[in-house]
C-alpha cells in the first residue's frame, strides 16, 4: 500500500482474498488504475523463466507517471512478481501452458473530487493458462473499425490502463458481429492510418524483405513483445521500418501481392498471423490467408527463448529458480 505519509509500505504475500473498498474509493469514480501482463514459463529441466520483467516494471512506472499515480520502484515490482512465482510454481503448467501474472495498481483514497488519489494499492495475482490457440496457432480475422478510435495524440494510448480497454470493447463487439476475431483501430485524427488491435501490436511483411510496423508516437502501447520482434526480425536480416501505414496502402499491398504476411503480437498470443481483413466496404486476404514463413519463424524464436529451448543472447530471460 501507498500513502503520502509512509510511501510504499507493508509488502507481503498472502492468500488471495477480496479487497474491502469504500464506495467512494477513487478508482471507482475517476479510473486511476494501471496494470501489466506477463508470464512465467516452466522449462524442460524444471526451472522457471520470466521474460523481460524489467521491461514490464519500466512500463508500469511510466504508466503510473502518466496517470498521476505514485510510481512503484521497479525493483519492488520485480521482487513482487518473483516472490509470487516462487510460492505458486507448482501451478505452472508444462507444455504450451504458463502462469499468467497480473500486476496492477488502483487508487484507494476515499473522496469525491477530481484530483489524483493520495493512496494506492499495488497487487499481483496469478492464474495458470493454456495455449492461446486451441489446436495450435491459427490465423485470425480482423475487423477494421471506422466508427470508433482507441486513442488520440496527448491521450493515454501509450499507457496500459483499463480505460483504453473499456473504450475498445464496443468496437470488439462489432468485430465479433462481423465474424472476426479481433478489431484493428485507425488513427483518431484522419481515420486513415493503422494503429493497433484491441490488445496487440501489428506488423506487415513485404515481398522485398522489409517489415513495416506503425510508430509508437504516443497513441500505441509500447509492447514488450513488439520490441522483441523488432530486434529478432532485424537480426534475421529483415529491414524493420517504423512508419505510418494507411488502411488504403494495406488493401493495395495485399491485392498486388506486395504484402506477403501480416501478424499481431502481444503477451497472450505471442504472435498471431492475420489471414482475413474485413471492413465496411468488403474484405481481402493476406497471402494465402495462412501463417507465413517469417511469422512462424519469429514466433518459434520468441517462444523458444521464453521457454528456454532457444539460446537467449539478449539477456531477456530471468531464471526465477536461481534467485
Amino acid at each position: 500500500r501507498y500513502n503520502q505519509a509512509k510511501g510504499w509500505h507493508g509488502a507481503r504475500v498472502e492468500s488471495r482474498a477480496n479487497f474491502p473498498l469504500d464506495p467512494a474509493a477513487a478508482v471507482l469514480h475517476y479510473a486511476q488504475e494501471i496494470f501489466e501482463g506477463l508470464k512465467a514459463y516452466k522449462r524442460d529441466d524444471g526451472g522457471v523463466n520470466l521474460f523481460r520483467p524489467d521491461a514490464n516494471a519500466r512500463r508500469f512506472h511510466d504508466s503510473a507517471e502518466r496517470m498521476a499515480m505514485a510510481p512503484l520502484p521497479e525493483d519492488v515490482f520485480i521482487e513482487a512478481v518473483e516472490q509470487l512465482v516462487r510460492i505458486d510454481r507448482a501451478w505452472i503448467p508444462g507444455g504450451e501452458g504458463s502462469l499468467y501474472l497480473r500486476p496492477f495498481m488502483i487508487a484507494s483514497e476515499i473522496f469525491l473530487g477530481v484530483k489524483p488519489s493520495a493512496e494506492y494499492i499495488f497487487s499481483v495475482i496469478a492464474s495458470p493458462v493454456g495455449s492461446y490457440f486451441k489446436g495450435g496457432p491459427a490465423p485470425v480475422s480482423i475487423w477494421v473499425s471506422e466508427n470508433y478510435t482507441r486513442a488520440a495524440i496527448g491521450g493515454t494510448g501509450a499507457v496500459k490502463c483499463g480505460g483504453n480497454y473499456a473504450a475498445s470493447l464496443r468496437a470488439q463487439a462489432e468485430a465479433i458481429q462481423h465474424g472476426c476475431d479481433q478489431v484493428v483501430f485507425l488513427d483518431a485524427a484522419e481515420h486513415r492510418w493503422v494503429e493497433e488491435l484491441g490488445g496487440m501490436n501489428v506488423f506487415f511483411v513485404m515481398n522485398d524483405g522489409s517489415v513495416v510496423t506503425p510508430p509508437l508516437a504516443g497513441t500505441i502501447l509500447p509492447g514488450i513483445t513488439r520490441a522483441s520482434i523488432i530486434k529478432l526480425a532485424t537480426e534475421n536480416g529483415l529491414n524493420v521500418v517504423e512508419r505510418p501505414y494507411s488502411f488504403e496502402e494495406w488493401q493495395n499491398d495485399a491485392t498486388s501481392g506486395k504484402l506477403r504476411e501480416a501478424f499481431a503480437c502481444g503477451t497472450a498470443a505471442v504472435v498471431a498471423a492475420i489471414g482475413t481483413v474485413r471492413h465496411a466496404g468488403g474484405e481481402f486476404v493476406i497471402g494465402n490467408a495462412g501463417t507465413g514463413m517469417e511469422t512462424e519463424k519469429l514466433r518459434n524464436q520468441l517462444t523458444g527463448i521464453q521457454r528456454g529451448t532457444v539460446a537467449d543472447s539478449h539477456g531477456w530471460v530471468k531464471d526465477v529458480t536461481l534467485a
